[in-house]
């Protein structure tokens, strides 16, 4: 057996950690929340006939089944989210979305 195959390389890039080796110390849940509440803040803001973010609000407390947390739901709409951010010209709240894309998904 060769002894190769054994060593770890001593490139550098595993001596800085990041969101793929460890979470650590990010909140992700706390982010999510802060990106629905968001969401939810726009939505009111924007007063117009919002059937996708109606439908997607809904998603957190389903008919039936365990309801997804607010980082799945983040995670699978991220592009929809961004362009609604940006439709509203919220930020503040783009900036948020792309720490916990960074971070978290």
């Amino acid at each position: 057996m060769e002894e190769s195959n054994n060593r770890v390389a001593d490139c550098g890039c595993r001596k800085q950690s990041d969101r793929y080796t460890s979470f650590d110390g990010i909140d992700c849940d706390l982010n999510a929340r802060r990106v629905m509440a968001c969401i939810e803040r726009n939505m009111v803001a924007s007063a117009g006939d919002q059937p996708f973010w109606k439908y997607f609000m809904g998603k957190r407390t389903p008919r039936s089944g365990p309801a997804p947390d607010d980082l799945f739901l983040v995670h699978s709409h991220i592009n929809q989210i961004r362009e609604f951010f940006e439709e509203c010209g919220d930020t503040a709240a783009l900036e948020l979305l792309a720490q916990v894309e960074e971070e978290c998904c």
